[in-house]
């Protein structure tokens, strides 16, 4: 849901190119092995799994910023080509990995495992679909200058997972009922997630999550 050129209260912002964006988009993808493991493993074997992995990766992020030998080069050789970077930034910033990865220990030990299989699923593909055809396609802009064809992919995308969802793990008609509220919700999260200053990787299960629980 962006472009190579935004502009944000008067400022402009350069953005990775739309090749750039899809190689991105592919690592995240990627991610779907933990909603797999949420299904697959016990709860204990799944959250610390998930929990080495952020302690992992916050050390390696601190070590790219800190230059540390061999974390610095390796980081740039495998990430470099889809970081996007602010050149006025000089202070510890964290990408989007950490995120994804607290968003799937909260998920797991808070949620019922299909819910959690279900939310993290759509932070995944929804906010794929929104980037790649919000970039690509998108036309009708918001006032952050995101796209409404980026917004209506994510709901789409996301709600054919749900539906998957429902066939596969038998939910019931309510529980169909609050996905789709969560779905709604967490695209508006995701639409406005840099006003509310909350990363959409983090806040999407999140709130798809609690909706369903309830």
């Amino acid at each position: 849901m962006t472009t190579n050129l935004l502009v944000f209260n008067n400022q402009t912002k350069m953005e990775i190119s739309y090749t750039q964006e899809i190689y991105r988009k592919l690592i995240h993808i990627t991610s779907l092995w933990m909603a797999f493991a949420m299904i697959i493993l016990p709860e204990i074997w799944a959250s610390s799994i998930f929990l080495l992995l952020l302690i992992l990766n916050l050390i390696v992020e601190y070590g790219n910023y800190k230059d540390w030998p061999f974390v610095s080069s390796s980081y740039h050789f495998v990430f470099g080509k889809m970081m996007r970077k602010d050149p006025s930034e000089k202070s510890f910033k964290l990408s989007g990995s950490p995120f994804v990865l607290a968003s799937a220990f909260l998920s797991i030990i808070l949620f019922d495992k299909h819910i959690a299989f279900l939310a993290f699923s759509v932070m995944i593909v929804g906010d794929t679909a929104a980037a790649l055809v919000g970039r690509k396609f998108g036309r009708i802009r918001f006032s952050n200058g995101k796209t409404v064809e980026g917004f209506l992919a994510f709901i789409i995308s996301s709600a054919l997972i749900l539906m998957l969802c429902g066939f596969a793990f038998n939910y019931s008609v309510a529980i169909i009922i609050k996905g789709e509220i969560g779905i709604f919700i967490a695209a508006i999260a995701e639409l406005y997630g840099k006003t509310i200053k909350v990363d959409d990787n983090f806040s999407i299960p999140i709130v798809i999550g609690t909706i369903m629980s309830l």
